[in-house]
């Protein structure tokens, strides 16, 4: 199929045939993420992409759902992804989704328009990876946008009509900056307003250059109850509207799911019920050393 190194796509995209039109990350530097980090960044040229559609045809000639890899696949020119979802539409008659990682910077380099012909053309949904809306913390972990940007990132995909799903990280800020993590990225968060919106436990990967923060000290790991801490109060300051929210990825000690703001108090309630009772027992295991 023409891969190129590993492969990464949301979670829910396990289901979806994966084609790789680009490889690797254009941004690359965040100091939490390994995943890119043994490749060198390009864009596959169209001929290369017709190949991956024709194979991919042969082996999964019924797929339903594509998504579009590697991590900011957005990046590609927007005449470029339009021939591409038009090929797409042309050699899989059952598709009915195509999903694609978006970096803040690729969403910010097109205009509303462009996202809208892409919907247009059949691209369903962008990934974005807000990660915190803290400055302090965007900027300690070479995020390279500022929340504003961020922001404006998310409005932008928006106002197309497009579906977003936003991705946060539990844990990022650590121990000292916890609060400020939680309180700001809702602000963010609420701003943008997104379909979607996921929480992942920060997972620390040996060979992230975040790694030496902590074992410098100046981050530390928050614990399975500080965490829930954390999303007790990322949820307490969200103000968003029919937003499907989840902290259920695999990383996350205890699995959580609500339609937002509707089920803000079950949910409020539900993590207050681990919270007050100490009940450890009802959390997964701790997982990010063993990475």
């Amino acid at each position: 199929m023409f891969y190129e190194g590993a492969i990464y796509r949301p979670p829910s995209e396990a289901g979806s045939l994966i084609l790789q039109i680009t490889v690797g990350c254009r941004h690359n530097a965040c100091t939490f993420c390994t995943m890119f980090k043994d490749k060198r960044f390009r864009i596959k040229t169209y001929e290369e992409i017709e190949q991956i559609i024709a194979e991919a045809r042969a082996y999964y000639p019924q797929a339903q759902r594509i998504f579009l890899a590697d991590g900011d696949a957005l990046t590609v020119d927007t005449a470029v992804l339009i021939k591409v979802l038009d090929k797409l539409y042309q050699n899989f008659p059952r598709l009915n989704k195509v999903g694609i990682y978006g970096g803040p910077k690729d969403i910010l380099r097109k205009s509303v328009e462009e996202l809208k012909e892409l919907k247009d053309h059949g691209l369903n949904i962008v990934y974005l990876g807000v990660e915190s809306g803290s400055a302090r913390i965007l900027k300690a972990v070479h995020k390279g946008v500022t929340p504003e940007e961020m922001i404006a990132a998310g409005q932008k995909v928006m106002a197309s009509g497009l579906l977003l799903s936003c991705t946060v990280i539990i844990g990022l800020g650590g121990k000292a900056h916890s609060r400020e993590h939680a309180i700001e990225t809702a602000k963010v968060a609420s701003a943008i307003n997104p379909h979607y919106l996921a929480g992942l436990t920060l997972l620390i990967d040996q060979d992230a250059l975040i790694m030496g923060s902590i074992q410098r000290g100046e981050l530390e790991i928050l614990s399975p109850l500080e965490c829930l801490r954390e999303i007790k109060t990322l949820v307490e300051h969200l103000e968003v509207t029919d937003c499907i929210f989840r902290c259920n990825h695999a990383s996350n000690y205890l699995p959580l799911k609500a339609t937002l703001p509707k089920e803000k108090e079950k949910l409020l309630s539900q993590i207050d019920d681990v919270l007050e009772r100490n009940q450890t027992e009802r959390l997964r295991p701790e997982t990010w050393r063993a990475l």
